[in-house]
């Protein structure tokens, strides 16, 4: 994984993150509803303010969870906010990680790292330790943004993926972002 990036996303660019112009491009909806199933725990990873986790929490059901991680408490308190008091509250578990560990331990049936791996200070360690806690053929939805990751760049973290035991099954094209479907 050439040039690696390391630079965690400001708290104070957060808005950038969940926007109707996003929306309209990477609808959170069409990008999840093919993986995501009621009943499931789902991790997502590098959640941010939750434009993923909200989404992720109603196709999950009454019966599924959402394990939302991030590395800034600010995030955490941004989602926290948004489900208070909402029928979501009790499906999404947020928790604050380290750099360097996730620190998740539950089995998951899918995890979602969107536009947060070239920003971890070891992405081989990140993709082993998501892979350790996947479910025998679990999915990891990974996406990078083809602004700050290239094609050469997100082909060799494939590869090395493919190398911790993921077989990668679908690249699905999108217009900002470089994205593979992998299994364990």
């Amino acid at each position: 994984m050439s040039e690696h990036k390391h630079e965690v996303f400001s708290t104070s660019k957060a808005h950038n993150l969940d926007n109707v112009f996003r929306r309209l491009i990477e609808n959170p909806n069409h990008i999840l509803r093919n993986h995501v199933t009621a009943g499931m725990t789902v991790l997502d990873f590098g959640c941010g303010p939750g434009y993923f986790t909200l989404e992720l929490a109603r196709l999950v059901g009454d019966t599924g969870k959402v394990i939302a991680v991030d590395l800034q408490e600010e995030m955490l308190d941004m989602i926290k906010e948004k489900i208070k008091g909402t029928d979501l509250d009790n499906r999404i578990q947020t928790q604050k990680c380290s750099e360097d560990k996730i620190g998740v331990t539950e089995e998951l049936d899918f995890a979602l790292a969107y536009y947060v791996l070239h920003e971890t200070p070891n992405p081989e360690n990140t993709l082993k330790e998501i892979y350790a806690i996947l479910k025998p053929g679990a999915t990891l939805y990974l996406a990078e943004p083809k602004f700050e990751v290239n094609k050469k760049e997100f082909m060799e973290t494939i590869k090395k993926a493919e190398t911790i035991g993921y077989k990668a099954i679908k690249k699905p094209w999108k217009l900002i972002s470089q994205t593979a479907i992998l299994k364990k």
